[in-house]
């Protein structure tokens, strides 16, 4: 199960852009990017281990993750279960340079 939705923040009069994240696929998620803005990951549940700049992390359920504008990061689920989380991007619309 992968389910993803977007919503940019121009299109309701919002200065921020937000993905919801959902899925279960092990190993699933972005390859390397960047963008010109801070991205916020907030993980509701489950797990991903997470690329930011040269550093690799996990995040897991309660966790929040800040990525600075600019900075590229991947992320891939690690399982079991559902990965659940909010991408708060800081701009109206979508920008993203794939680096990978």
């Amino acid at each position: 199960m992968s389910d993803s939705e977007n919503f940019e923040g121009r299109d309701v009069g919002s200065g921020v852009s937000v993905i919801r994240e959902s899925t279960d696929v092990v190993g699933s998620g972005p390859r390397l990017h960047r963008h010109p803005y801070t991205e916020t990951f907030v993980i509701i549940r489950g797990r991903a281990r997470f690329t930011v700049g040269d550093e690799q992390r996990d995040g897991g359920a309660g966790d929040v993750l800040v990525v600075p504008a600019g900075t590229p990061h991947k992320f891939a689920v690690l399982g079991p279960g559902v990965y659940e989380a909010v991408h708060i991007h800081e701009s109206d619309h979508f920008v993203t340079e794939w680096l990978e």
